[in-house]
């Protein structure tokens, strides 16, 4: 996913997020954390990171605000340095917020400084049995991680690099088929050149060309779109606009290659005199402006859908 569609899903499911994170934290919370080794740490994460596999990181502070233990990467984050031990992170958002709060407390989201990759931290103050601050826990997430959690699409993640690499298999075979219509309309046009030199007939090769090229730029045109949606971007399936819009481009595609045969129908008939193709040429039409009064009033009603969709969950939230 690319940031800006991480911080979308992240503001319609800000408050399940936070909701679950923050009670995750509020009971993993436990003075005896700064008791532990880094080992015994590192075996905590990782026991929480068998239920929520998005926890990256987890370091503690004292109650200034600095680093008394190294960064503990969960079990599923394990390239993290483990380093932080004596930084001050006095001035850390998620440190003042704590301080000023006797709950846990998180933070916007922010691109980590480890994982170049949107992140939420979120802080828990720990107090003594006489009610002084021992120190702070902090938990780090990855938040695209914590919305695939949340979403279902946890095993997605794993089959999506094979079914990617399917797609653009299958897009690879397009555009081969693509650039062998290419070379037929260029043979096609050399022999126009041919024909024009030795002043011979050549009324009717233009209108191959002409076809070669539509059924290229067609089948491009599908493999363009074919690459973009499903190898390139990210696809939000949960989405209606995702679908609504593969399904627009894919239409569209025909609609103008049959147009265009159908143009070509209509030329080819009135060059040879003789009418034979224009019934099939009309109908042609109407088959092309039938597909786009369809696809009119699918966009319409897709786009009704989804707004009522919007209205009905922002009425939940109020």
């Amino acid at each position: 996913m690319s940031p800006i569609v991480v911080i979308e899903r992240y503001e319609e499911h800000r408050s399940a997020i936070q909701r679950l994170l923050l009670s995750i934290l509020t009971c993993f919370a436990d003075g005896k954390l700064f008791e532990q080794s880094q080992d015994e740490l590192t075996e905590s994460l990782n026991s929480l990171c068998s239920y929520y596999p998005f926890v990256s990181l987890l370091y503690l502070l004292d109650a200034e605000g600095r680093q008394v233990s190294s960064n503990i990467p969960g079990r599923f984050y394990k390239d993290h340095p483990r380093i932080g031990t004596g930084v001050d992170r006095g001035k850390r958002p998620y440190y003042l917020a704590a301080k000023q709060s006797d709950g846990a407390v998180i933070t916007e989201p922010y691109l980590s400084s480890i994982k170049n990759e949107l992140c939420l931290s979120v802080c828990c103050k720990v107090l003594d049995k006489d009610g002084s601050v021992s120190g702070y826990i902090v938990l780090d997430v990855d938040l695209a991680a914590t919305l695939n959690f949340l979403s279902g699409e946890t095993m997605r993640a794993y089959f999506e690099p094979g079914l990617k690499g399917v797609y653009s298999l299958i897009v690879l075979g397009l555009f081969t088929v693509a650039a062998i219509l290419l070379y037929a309309a260029g043979n096609e046009c050399a022999q126009i050149l041919y024909k024009a030199v030795t002043q011979q007939d050549a009324k009717l090769i233009p209108f191959g060309m002409v076809i070669y090229l539509t059924l290229a730029l067609a089948i491009f045109d599908l493999a363009k779109t074919t690459l973009e949606e499903e190898v390139l971007l990210y696809k939000d399936i949960l989405k209606h606009s995702s679908t609504r819009r593969t399904i627009t481009r894919f239409i569209a595609a025909i609609i103008i290659a049959l147009s265009i045969e159908a143009l070509l129908m209509i030329f080819k008939s009135a060059l040879q005199n003789s009418g034979q193709f224009i019934v099939e040429a009309v109908w042609v039409v109407i088959a092309a402006a039938f597909m786009l009064l369809c696809l009119g009033v699918y966009v319409y009603l897709g786009s009704r859908a989804e707004v009522m969709l919007l209205s009905q969950k922002q009425q939940a939230r109020d």
